[in-house]
């Protein structure tokens, strides 16, 4: 029994920290304590532990917005040099160990200046302390951390790659990002299992194009909404001559929307076109891009609404020029067949059906037997007039 309450005793020392542990970390709390991740699934806070213990308390507590479920407490981590108090609970509304979903909206700049309705969502909250005395008054100081997570809910996504597999970015800023990649991948069957590739000759005019923009690590009640996609001579989104293949409220006539802010991937498709600045050229080359917005499961038809208030530029023109917070993919162009370099050489041979030719090749010969009969009855008269 004595064993058994000696090793009960060691592994209770072995998980607690105390003011000897710190050497010269003990000191007051100051508002650099708190560290924040803003993850695309949970949100991480660490707190150095040594001045809390300085304040007379420990790591259980420190009680995450008045929470007191085992799954938003903290543990301690003695593993990184200070120790630290880690809180992890999930991103999402339901269950976010208290935390405040605010979201809020604002006009916007750059690339996305033609939307008068950007979101961002904050998800902002507090650790304080629990102070364990009874009685009327305490020596011990209140402790309060807060923290906020601020996630754009608007993303530019280029897409340049059509003869490799798949291509994604990690998107990640100082404040936080619900997704961690963003793909845009084409297909060339209505299923979207095949991915399409590219001829170096580039692909017909009018050939289907599958496109699919999807989100991975998304948290759950969030879904992928295209505010806008385009198409452009440039691999860049500026400074280029564009065709506008789906904009809020309308689209391109030969383009059809077939999912979009109905789950965590949107899809599209549209026939293979060539731009006409490049009429003298032998294959047509041009980028895909789009606009992708986060929106929560209830709005999302609320942005499909065409009484938004929201900007919306001509079909062609010039785009923004200021992308510098925009995050793109980039890679490979889509190319378009051309006009042949033999058909700007010779004339275009119509071929005519079996019989059409038939009837020209008779037409023919009694044309020449009635010149030849003509140029006879000419000669005849010309001997007869000498005589």
């Amino acid at each position: 029994m004595k064993i058994v309450l000696l090793l009960l005793t060691v592994i209770a020392k072995s998980s607690q920290l105390d003011l000897a542990d710190c050497g010269n970390g003990i000191r007051r709390p100051e508002l650099t304590d708190i560290s924040v991740v803003c993850g695309t699934s949970t949100i991480s806070l660490a707190i150095i532990m040594c001045p809390v213990l300085y304040t007379g308390y420990n790591e259980s507590r420190l009680i995450l917005n008045g929470i007191w479920d085992p799954e938003c407490r903290a543990t301690l981590d003695e593993s990184v040099d200070p120790p630290v108090a880690r809180f992890v609970f999930p991103l999402n509304m339901t269950n976010a160990c208290g935390s405040i979903f605010r979201t809020t909206s604002a006009p916007g700049t750059g690339i996305f200046s033609d939307f008068s309705n950007i979101q961002t969502v904050n998800v902002s909250g507090i650790v304080q302390s629990n102070d364990p005395t009874i009685g009327t008054v305490t020596y011990n100081a209140e402790l309060k951390y807060y923290y906020s997570c601020a996630y754009p809910l608007e993303y530019l996504i280029n897409n340049t790659q059509i003869d490799v597999s798949s291509s994604s970015i990690a998107i990640k800023d100082k404040n936080g990002s619900f997704i961690s990649t963003l793909t845009m991948e084409l297909f060339s069957d209505v299923n979207y299992q095949t991915k399409l590739v590219i001829p170096e000759e580039g692909i017909e005019l009018r050939t289907q194009v599958y496109v699919e923009v999807k989100a991975t690590n998304l948290t759950g009640q969030y879904y992928v909404l295209l505010d806008r996609c385009y198409a452009s001579i440039s691999p860049l989104p500026d400074n280029s001559t564009f065709f506008n293949l789906l904009v809020p409220c309308s689209k391109d006539d030969f383009t059809t929307i077939i999912m979009n802010g109905e789950s965590q991937s949107a899809r599209f498709n549209f026939p293979a076109f060539r731009f006409t600045d490049q009429r003298e050229l032998m294959v047509s080359t041009f980028y895909l891009h789009c606009i992708t917005r986060l929106c929560e499961k209830s709005t999302c038809d609320t942005f499909k609404q065409c009484n938004i208030n929201r900007r919306r530029r001509e079909v062609v023109g010039t785009p923004a020029d200021d992308i510098s917070q925009t995050y793109t993919l980039t890679s490979s162009e889509i190319v378009t067949q051309g006009e042949k370099a033999d058909l700007k050489e010779r004339p275009v041979v119509v071929k005519e059906k079996e019989g059409s030719t038939v009837g020209l090749s008779v037409a023919v010969a009694v044309l020449a037997v009635g010149c030849i009969v003509a140029f006879g009855a000419a000669v005849v008269f010309y001997k007869r007039l000498r005589n």
